[in-house]
């Protein structure tokens, strides 16, 4: 009995200190264990005229594009994926990115001219804490919420505006969904001053505007689609704190085969953004959420600067006409009635109210 004690203690030490080493690994480790080139030798961070840390340039999403935000089931805890797993998934990558070629060769239009595919991190998902890389289980509200959840992915006959969501209607993505890959437009480009920090957000042509002064938030009264940030610096550290979000944003990317995942205006996002080498910065983003989330959970992956990315304008859908088109083509109440409506101001009342 001694011994079994004896070797359950050890065996109980062994595995503290392994999560102590792997949470006490500086982040020019995190985000070289995931795939990311060391910085040279004595090499630090650089700094701004004023004497910030240097983030400035243009940082696409599509360099982690290949890693999925949850990890999948059957991968459990395996954090990172083998050397032979990693060039494989490497391959992977670039023969999907060869796509435009094959399409073209064949005559052919489809995703290969569409999808900016990007490449695969070692790390096995984006989403690192907790361990199995995954949402966490949702609370009984929020689970209640999901299933109230629409959107052009799990509707088929639209009534009103509220059955598309946010990014359906080309306002806004959210938070975290902003700040993690997306099969097209994927560009962030981070611009400075004295007092602020600016991410210009490529698709749905975003801009979170961070001041640094220390000045309070706003009212809760006062709610935006990527909600108030206020930032500071921990060293080299930009440290970002969100909240007076809306509530009215999926939590993750909708889609086939993805749950959706609802906020609520309890949602508050801390993200730590750490220059890690000269071209390489290790973004990471607490997500809390006491309403929809049974606890938070945490994204973490390195940036790779690209000065070669050219962001584009992200026009959506002309004249916002797919919404209405939707509505007036599926719902019965419109059936025989496919004229456009003399007043518009009128028809948009309408349908929001029902």
């Amino acid at each position: 009995m001694k011994l079994s004690r004896v070797a359950i203690g050890a065996a109980a030490c062994v595995m503290a200190a392994a999560s102590l080493s792997v949470s006490a690994q500086s982040p020019v480790e995190l985000a070289a264990a995931s795939g990311a080139p060391a910085p040279p030798a004595g090499w630090a961070a650089p700094r701004t005229e004023w004497g910030d840390p240097d983030l400035r340039g243009t940082w696409p999403l599509d360099a982690v594009g290949r890693t999925p935000t949850e990890r999948p089931p059957n991968l459990g805890d395996k954090a990172y994926l083998t050397d032979e797993e990693y060039q494989a998934a490497i391959a992977s990558a670039e023969s999907t990115a060869q796509g435009y070629d094959r399409e073209d060769q064949a005559g052919t239009i489809g995703s290969g001219h569409w999808f900016e595919w990007g490449r695969p991190l070692k790390q096995t998902s984006l989403i690192v804490e907790p361990a199995n890389g995954r949402i966490p289980p949702l609370t009984a509200q929020g689970e209640t919420l999901s299933s109230a959840m629409r959107s052009s992915w799990n509707v088929q006959q639209f009534d009103r505006i509220s059955d598309f969501n946010s990014l359906d209607r080309c306002i806004s993505r959210g938070l975290p969904s902003s700040m993690t890959p997306f099969p097209y437009n994927n560009g962030i480009q981070i611009f400075q001053s004295p007092g602020y920090v600016v991410l210009r957000l490529e698709i749905v042509h975003e801009t979170r505007i961070i001041p640094l002064d220390g000045r309070p938030g706003l009212p809760g009264t006062m709610r935006n689609y990527l909600g108030e940030s206020r930032g500071h610096w921990e060293g080299d550290t930009l440290v970002i704190e969100t909240t007076n979000l809306t509530g009215e944003t999926p939590m993750n990317i909708v889609g086939p085969g993805n749950k959706p995942i609802p906020t609520s205006p309890e949602q508050k996002v801390t993200e730590r953004l750490t220059p890690v080498g000269p071209n390489t910065i290790l973004y990471e983003a607490k997500i809390e959420d006491p309403v929809v989330l049974t606890a938070p959970f945490t994204l973490r992956f390195p940036w790779t600067r690209d000065e070669n990315y050219k962001l584009f304008e992200y026009a959506c859908h002309e004249g916002n006409t797919v919404v209405p088109n939707y509505i007036k083509t599926t719902s019965p109440r419109f059936v025989g009635k496919l004229e456009n409506p003399s007043d518009p101001a009128e028809w948009v009342r309408d349908t929001v109210q029902r």
